[in-house]
């Protein structure tokens, strides 16, 4: 059998250079590094600066805003909603992965000046997690007034939900996964800071996340309320705002209903108590709409269906100059 011939070193010697040999001096190491450096440099800025944004939803099925009542909590009369049991199997250690993608959303660092000072001016936001109209109601309102003012109120996020002092079941408008997301809203906020070892040991009154990471943290729920309660979303959205997830997870996965307890020195920090608790002050004030804007003890502004209502100031409540302007006033009166 023939054999292929094989190439000598000096197998071309003497004569013609074959069509394939490059005359070109082949480039260095840091030649080739500095290239690569320069494709991938152009790759990132190309991702970061002219990837699309989101592409509106055209179908029906799509709800970019509320109706008049998809936002609105029902009378007791009314038909109820999904409901989430201290068992619900949706609850287990916030689990679900539904491929998510982080949403592309165009908002501003939250600034907010941590500065201690007395006297502060009751401000709060009564929402539903996933309900579109709380996602305007921060972004429009509410965080650019806290940018201005954050050392003059107490601001406190309360939720919206179906609860009874009898049972222990509570419903969300959304599903379960809008339980789901409220409880991590309320676990990162009454967290403690810095992060103890063991919850249940804690005292009644111990210094809890500050705002400016546990409003972001809720703001970046709320902004990708769609993806809620997806693991990856809520774990990128805790590592962003600085929130001990492996806290937050036990917080909201902690089946102790026990209405004294929710972290207040008897039992573990319980994401179904706080939420209880939260939906019941909401109830006992007779707040039913998402978003529902609470300045001073009394509604500031609505937002509902994708519009603003029953604004203070005749009907100027909805521009965040309005209200920081609102909170100066009341701040110089009693300081």
């Amino acid at each position: 059998m023939s054999t292929l011939p094989l190439h000598k070193e000096d197998a071309f010697e003497g004569s013609e250079k074959p069509r394939w040999a490059d005359p070109r001096p082949r480039p260095s190491r840091n030649t080739m590094i500095w290239r690569y450096c320069v494709v991938i440099s152009f790759l990132v800025c190309y991702y970061l600066l002219l990837r699309p944004t989101e592409a509106p939803c055209m179908s029906l099925n799509c709800s970019h805003k509320c109706d008049a009542t998809a936002c609105t909590a029902p009378d007791a009369s009314m038909e109820t909603f999904s409901s989430l049991d201290s068992d619900q199997s949706q609850n287990e250690n916030i689990e679900q992965d539904q491929h998510y993608k982080q949403p592309s959303a165009s908002q501003r660092p939250l600034v907010i000046s941590t500065e201690l000072v007395e006297n502060r001016i009751p401000l709060e936001a009564h929402i539903m997690s996933k309900c579109p109209d709380a996602k305007d109601c921060l972004q429009k309102l509410v965080l650019p007034a806290m940018e201005q003012v954050s050392d003059k109120v107490d601001f406190k996020l309360s939720f919206i939900a179906s609860v009874s002092k009898e049972s222990s079941e509570i419903e969300c408008m959304h599903g379960p996964g809008e339980c789901i997301g409220d409880m991590l809203i309320l676990c990162a906020a009454n967290l403690p800071f810095p992060p103890a070892a063991d919850e249940s040991l804690l005292p009644i009154s111990y210094p809890r996340t500050p705002i400016i990471r546990s409003l972001g943290f809720a703001n970046c729920l709320i902004n990708g309320y769609k993806y809620i309660p997806d693991r990856s979303f809520i774990h990128e959205c805790a590592m962003e705002h600085g929130i001990d997830f492996d806290a937050l997870n036990r917080c909201a996965s902690q089946q102790d209903d026990n209405p004294s307890g929710g972290g207040q020195g008897d039992s573990p920090l319980s994401g179904v108590v706080l939420l209880r608790e939260s939906a019941l002050h909401s109830q006992d004030l007779g707040v039913r709409t998402s978003c529902t804007v609470r300045l001073d003890e009394s509604v500031w502004c609505v937002r509902d269906g994708g519009e603003w209502k029953d604004c203070a100031q005749n009907g100027d409540g909805a521009n965040p100059q309005t209200l920081i302007d609102q909170v100066n006033k009341l701040w110089e009166e009693r300081n």
